[in-house]
């Protein structure tokens, strides 16, 4: 994710953060790529036939981060980390929603049998993964960060490292120890629902 203006990336998010507004107007271009390809991301662990676009994805983040006041920008790792953390929220609200609003209403019936042996792959349901990162957050926040800018702000090990202050080695081991802890709690928790 490295790239020839990160420094100048830098520079106007810092100058945005001090209210330069048109440090704001000649960031958009240069983080509107990169927040596409978040949102892209996102979207590909989404079933099939999603209704909310990735553009619309883009677009929510964006009207969000403009409207945060008093943010001190780090760097471009610490814009993109909070970036996404808030699609992730986007998504998970969207999909809160639109359970509340029918419950079950497009879930394929299936038998108890093929109900416990599902198993939450790449696809796992976000609000699932949502309280199992909420539940980790809990225990061990720095974990549950990690697992947030690896993951669904698809940094590498050393800009995750950058944004929390820690070494490359100490994200690549709270990254392992979090995959584990979250597969059991994701396949314990949809066996207890079947």
């Amino acid at each position: 994710m490295t790239e020839p203006g990160e420094h100048e990336l830098t520079q106007l998010l810092r100058a945005w953060s001090e209210g330069d507004d048109q440090a704001l107007e000649k960031l958009v271009p240069l983080v509107y790529t990169e927040l596409h390809r978040l949102a892209r991301h996102y979207m590909a662990g989404e079933r099939a036939g999603h209704t909310l676009q990735t553009s619309a994805l883009v677009n929510e983040a964006y009207m969000r981060l403009v409207n945060f006041k008093n943010v001190t920008w780090q760097n471009r790792a610490h814009f993109f980390g909070v970036s996404a953390g808030l699609m992730r929220r986007i998504l998970v609200d969207f999909a809160r929603s639109r359970r509340s609003l029918k419950r079950g209403g497009e879930v394929p019936m299936v038998s108890l049998e093929e109900g416990s042996m599902a198993f939450p792959g790449a696809g796992a349901d976000l609000v699932a993964l949502d309280d199992a990162l909420k539940t980790l957050a809990a225990m061990d926040p720095r974990r549950s960060r990690v697992v947030e800018l690896r993951f669904f702000g698809g940094l590498n090990a050393e800009e995750t490292a950058e944004v929390l202050k820690v070494s490359a080695e100490t994200v690549l081991h709270d990254w392992k120890l979090a995959k584990v802890w979250l597969l059991r709690e994701l396949s314990v928790g949809g066996a207890n629902e079947a």
